[in-house]
This record gives structure tokens, C-alpha cells and sequence, in this order.
């Protein structure tokens, strides 16, 4: 008789526990983005989708400790991205230099704030920012990035939860 363990080991070995996570974080993701966001602005529904889920896929890692450690550095990097580009967005319209400049500035304050493991995030979180509010000028740029910023939490509390209620491998593979 196999027994519990053995199976558990078999699915890691064979990486089904790992498309199994990555497939129930998006459906856990993505629809809670975009209800979320479809409450507060309906034409960016899909994008805060799409924003929580692919939060959830980069916190969820091989181990419980390293998703964690990845939570953290996508919620305080993507409120950073969000802060700047919100900022600049209340002042300024959107434009490639000034997206340049604040993905720039990010990660300068990434760097003085010393979390410069953060900036790769907030950069890309400002790019984004910047592009909806382009694709949408009617969106607040305070609610834009305030969206965002929940979106990402959104995904990266999928990703705990995975990890929390399904075994794990705490060994990387």
C-alpha cells in the first residue's frame, strides 16, 4: 500500500504539485483582481485580473519561506512603483519621458530606502501604472495606483494561501 508521503513525494518529483499551485493561483487570482477592481473602475477590471494574477505567479516560489520572502518584496515594491507613479500622474500627464523619469526615480528611492532588491518590481509596477492611466485618462491616478497596489496583494495573498493549505517540498528542486 503506498502511502501518503510517497504519493506527496511522487507529485513533487513529477512537478504536479507545482502546475497544480501555479494554475489554482490563477484561478484564484484573477477573478478576485478583477471583481476587486470592478467595483472601484470597470473598464480596468481585466487588467486588475491580469495584475493578480501575475502578482500570485511571481510570489509563488518552491518553497513556503522563499514565497513568502517574495510576498514582501511584491507588496513593498509594487506600494513604492505605485506611490511614485501615482505622484507624478496627479501633476503630470503621461508620457514616455516622464515614465522613463519615474521608473528612474523609483529606483533611486528603492536604492536610498535600501531595498534596491525591490526595484525591478516597482519599476515595473510604475510602467504599468503609467500605461493604464494612458489607456484610460478618465481614471484618478490616485485610485489607479491605489488599484494596483490592492491588485498585487490580491496575488500574493493567492500565492500564501496555496502554499499554506497544500504540501510543500521545503527543499528546492
Amino acid at each position: 500500500m503506498i502511502d501518503k508521503e510517497t504519493i506527496t513525494t511522487l507529485f513533487h518529483r513529477f512537478g504536479v504539485f507545482t502546475v497544480l499551485q501555479n494554475a489554482v493561483v490563477c484561478l484564484v487570482a484573477y477573478p478576485c483582481g478583477e471583481y476587486s477592481t470592478g467595483i472601484f473602475h470597470g473598464e480596468s477590471a481585466s487588467m486588475g485580473g491580469l495584475w493578480s494574477l501575475i502578482s500570485g505567479l511571481v510570489v509563488l516560489q518552491a518553497t513556503t519561506r522563499d514565497t513568502w520572502t517574495s510576498a514582501g518584496l511584491r507588496v513593498l515594491g509594487t506600494f513604492i512603483g505605485a506611490f511614485v507613479s501615482g505622484l507624478y500622474l496627479s501633476f503630470m500627464p503621461f508620457s514616455p519621458v516622464g515614465m522613463a523619469v519615474s521608473i528612474g526615480v523609483t529606483i533611486a528611492l528603492c536604492q536610498i530606502l535600501k531595498v534596491p532588491e525591490h526595484s525591478r518590481l516597482a519599476a515595473i509596477t510604475v510602467a504599468v501604472i503609467m500605461v493604464i492611466s494612458h489607456m484610460n485618462p478618465t481614471l484618478n491616478p490616485a485610485m489607479n495606483a491605489v488599484l494596483r497596489f490592492g491588485e498585487a496583494c490580491i496575488g500574493s495573498v493567492a500565492a500564501l494561501a496555496i502554499v499554506f493549505v497544500t504540501p510543500r517540498s521545503e527543499t528546492r528542486s
